[in-house]
């Protein structure tokens, strides 16, 4: 599987599957994930399209190098992966931290930009997520992956969806507790160290984007999803009802669909 070598000597690690003769649609998973956090996408996005599912620094296949990390770099990551492919352009769909490395491409990378889908994400910090953040970085490097699982788990989910969606945090528990704890708190400081003003800049963005969130997700919550819509010129919101912040696993049958109805008119459009 292919590698990309990055200016500060770091290797990212992507994969490809799909239709080699499809539009390329770039994939960014969200802390502490790496690409086969998609595995319930490949079919939907694969039958049509040439996915790329990116493993950012720090976690998968690609390199841990020490921190800090820096959005602003992740997102030149992936436009690197783009030029090993020979790809000027491509749809980009980011989930949660990859929706934010998704909105440095729509806003510094908008060339390379052909459509923007953006996931259970937000565009500007709260001081109640900044603090759960860094306790989750600090978790991970004082007590390990396995305590920071338990505790965001429990969080992320909330009392009314835990039945429902623990199934899913025991299919991926197990991923995130083969990332190495220092690369955790170095992707939590990306994103706490990211410019609060890149939502300022939000408006400048001219691909279609689709902005989609569950209705339960406690961690972005709908507002989060609502703010990028108003800054967005033109961008759609979908809101999947029921579905907590994993729900590109939890409810992949209604992400898909939205998904792919946006793909896919957009490709048809252009």
């Amino acid at each position: 599987m292919p590698d990309v070598v990055v200016p500060d000597g770091t290797r990212i690690h992507y994969e490809t599957f799909g239709r080699s003769d499809g539009e390329p649609v770039a994939m960014i998973q969200g802390l502490g994930a790496d690409s086969r956090g998609w595995i319930r996408q490949r079919r939907a996005i694969g039958d049509r399209y040439r996915a790329i599912a990116i493993d950012n620094r720090g976690v998968g296949r690609s390199d841990v190098p020490p921190g800090p990390y820096d959005l602003e770099v992740m997102a030149a990551d992936v436009v690197a992966v783009l030029d090993d492919l020979g790809l000027d352009s491509a749809h980009v769909m980011g989930a949660s931290m990859g929706g934010v490395i998704s909105q440095v491409l729509g806003v510094r990378h908008q060339e390379r930009v052909r459509s923007l889908t953006l996931a259970c994400t937000g565009c500007h910090h709260l001081q109640w997520r900044r603090d759960l953040l860094a306790e989750w970085g600090e978790l991970a490097v004082s007590r390990g992956m396995r305590a920071m699982v338990d505790e965001a788990s429990r969080w992320l989910i909330g009392p009314r969806s835990r039945l429902r969606f623990w199934p899913v945090i025991g299919w991926l528990g197990p991923l995130a507790l083969q990332v190495r704890p220092e690369a955790f708190k170095a992707q939590v400081d990306a994103i706490l160290s990211l410019d609060d003003k890149l939502r300022f800049e939000l408006e400048t963005v001219k691909v279609p984007t689709l902005v989609i969130v569950g209705s339960q997700d406690i961690l972005t919550p709908i507002g989060d999803s609502e703010l990028i819509h108003e800054l967005i010129p033109d961008s759609e919101l979908v809101i999947v009802t029921g579905a907590a912040h994993g729900f590109m696993v939890e409810h992949a049958g209604s992400f898909n669909r939205a998904v792919r109805g946006f793909l896919d008119r957009v490709t048809e459009e252009s």
